[in-house]
């Protein structure tokens, strides 16, 4: 991959982040989208994602040299009122890395690989609760995303942990909870609109979860779907970037599986798969995540 041309604007792009309104109705685990005050959720995992090929700007899939993104990272929930809860992501590690390219003649190192190590861009945001009544449930989250990263590394620039950019995240969701068989179950959906500086285009973003619990709530699989769609109104060339997660007018539409399960009533593992079923200037290989997580309700 080659390195990303930035143009750095000297003021952020004067958007009104408008509140966009849930359009599909869904589900909600307990219909209980707030934490409650003085409950969290904090959760230490692993990221990492290996890609050989990325999806192009017209869809196509073209091959690439192998890059590897890694992190480690901690998330938590905290309820400071019972409607109310301040959200954080923290990827305190965050690794990328290139192999070696080698010539299938002669088997010499064309290129030698590289590596960069750093922190990686922090999210941090609330989540308040705009509705809830038996089993439905609604509310609407605020991310501001940092960037505490490195968009610059390596020798070429393009050994990026974070984009570079401050961006901010609103979204509504909506939810329901029941139960089939008597298990239960819950879906939820969401709808938000990601808004963007230094160049890069604004986002619309969407999504559907569905989840079942199994084994006397023990254990919890989770089915979802994520579409991320760029308003190409940007001025960043996202074409020198293709497979980059950090690049410019980023599309995809994503399915993922996670199962989590709960060694006892709080302390809990999980470990989730998701891939892009379709994209545009994006890897193309699947993500892995696992991680130990403590519920406190």
């Amino acid at each position: 991959m080659q390195k990303l041309t930035k143009q750095r604007h000297t003021q952020m792009k004067k958007n009104i982040i408008v509140l966009l309104v849930m359009i599909t109705a869904s589900f909600t685990m307990h219909a209980q989208w707030n934490k409650g005050k003085g409950n969290g959720y904090y959760k230490l995992s692993a990221w990492y994602l290996q890609s050989d090929q990325h999806y192009t700007d017209t869809g196509a899939i073209d091959p690439n040299v192998t890059r590897t993104q890694f992190n480690t990272n901690i998330y938590a929930e905290y309820g400071i009122s019972d409607k109310i809860d301040i959200i954080a992501y923290v990827p305190f590690f965050a690794n990328t890395s290139q192999n070696n390219q080698i010539s299938g003649t002669n088997g010499s190192v064309i290129l030698e690989g590289e590596s960069v190590s750093s922190f990686g861009d922090v999210d941090l945001g609330i989540n308040y609760g705009l509705y809830k009544k038996g089993n439905w449930a609604a509310s609407v989250k605020l991310l501001l995303g940092l960037p505490t990263g490195n968009d610059n590394g390596g020798s070429d620039g393009s050994f990026q942990t974070g984009d570079g950019e401050f961006n901010q995240y609103l979204s509504t969701y909506l939810g329901y909870s029941t139960s089939l068989n008597g298990l239960p179950f819950y879906a939820k959906s969401y709808i938000g609109y990601n808004n963007r500086s230094e160049g890069f285009s604004d986002e619309f973003r969407t999504g559907l979860e569905a989840g079942i619990n199994l084994f006397s709530n023990k254990l919890w699989i989770i089915g979802r779907l994520n579409v991320l769609k760029s308003l190409k109104n940007g001025s960043l060339n996202a074409i020198t970037s293709n497979g980059s997660i950090f690049a410019n007018n980023i599309e995809f539409s994503s399915l993922g599986i996670e199962a989590a399960y709960y060694i006892t009533e709080t302390l809990g593992v999980s470990a989730s798969f998701d891939t892009a079923v379709d994209g545009r200037i994006i890897a193309a290989n699947p993500s892995f995540s696992g991680g130990i997580f403590l519920d406190i309700k």
